[in-house]
């Protein structure tokens, strides 16, 4: 590691990172505890977690905070919210970061477990259109121990209500436009922040040349993502979580 690399406040781009994210979702933290509580409920104070589409970690810090005992493998693609990650937990012997493409067939291999007690995410499977999740639900139901469960946090609207969908996003966005107004940064302001960082310049570049601008995936219901879920070998699933435009679904191996 480089001198740069070892003096980079990792802790301050992991706020950062908290603070752009909430002007998007100001209930974040709501789901997360919500998620964490049914960890809880299901696998105990010392489970073996996989945080997917890790990003800079954000489930992981939320999950050791809470569960000392906890042992977390991240996995994600993205090379410069990983290289937040392992800067901020480099030294801790409870987290492993991977790697890998969630579409890639054999992502799965790369991991160091081959089964969890719970498979965690949020808000980003929407990155994926609906065949290609579909076939990552199948792969997670061979991941979660049986008991176990698979949580997903993420944009669920609900096609059967196009006005109260409409309200909703109205209202939230004249929020965000104060917000931003006041300085808060978005996320192609936080990118760019990240693009002037001379220990992040590189890791960024290459991110939005595996990405570009943003991916076009879909935002099925809460309904299809239970269904698709049973479907693909969970037990049970269902809304355990939701707010006027996010749900939380859980399923039940």
């Amino acid at each position: 590691m480089t001198e740069a690399v070892v003096g980079t406040d990792w802790n301050a781009w992991q706020d950062s990172w908290d603070r752009q994210q909430e002007w998007y979702m100001p209930d974040r933290e709501e789901r997360f505890r919500v998620m964490l509580d049914m960890v809880e409920a299901f696998a105990g104070p010392a489970p073996r977690v996989l945080d997917l589409a890790c990003g800079t970690g954000t489930i992981t810090a939320r999950l050791l905070d809470r569960f000392p005992g906890a042992e977390s493998t991240g996995v994600d693609l993205d090379p410069a919210l990983l290289a937040i990650a392992r800067g901020t937990f480099a030294g801790d012997d409870r987290v492993r970061f991977v790697t890998a493409d969630l579409k890639d067939p054999d992502w799965t291999a790369r991991l160091p477990h081959d089964r969890y007690d719970a498979v965690l995410t949020a808000t980003a499977l929407h990155w994926l259109h609906a065949d290609p999740l579909r076939t990552l639900y199948g792969q997670l139901a061979g991941l979660v121990r049986d008991g176990g469960v698979f949580l997903n946090a993420d944009h669920m609207p609900d096609p059967a209500t196009p006005r109260i969908n409409e309200a909703e996003r109205a209202l939230r966005h004249a929020r965000m436009d104060r917000a931003k107004a006041a300085g808060v940064l978005d996320w192609r302001a936080w990118w760019d922040l990240a693009a002037a960082d001379p220990v992040l310049a590189g890791p960024t570049a290459e991110r939005f040349g595996i990405y570009g601008e943003h991916a076009d995936g879909d935002t099925p219901s809460a309904e299809w993502h239970a269904r698709t879920l049973r479907e693909a070998g969970f037990a049970e699933a269902r809304t355990v979580w939701s707010s006027p435009s996010d749900a939380m679904v859980l399923g039940l191996k």
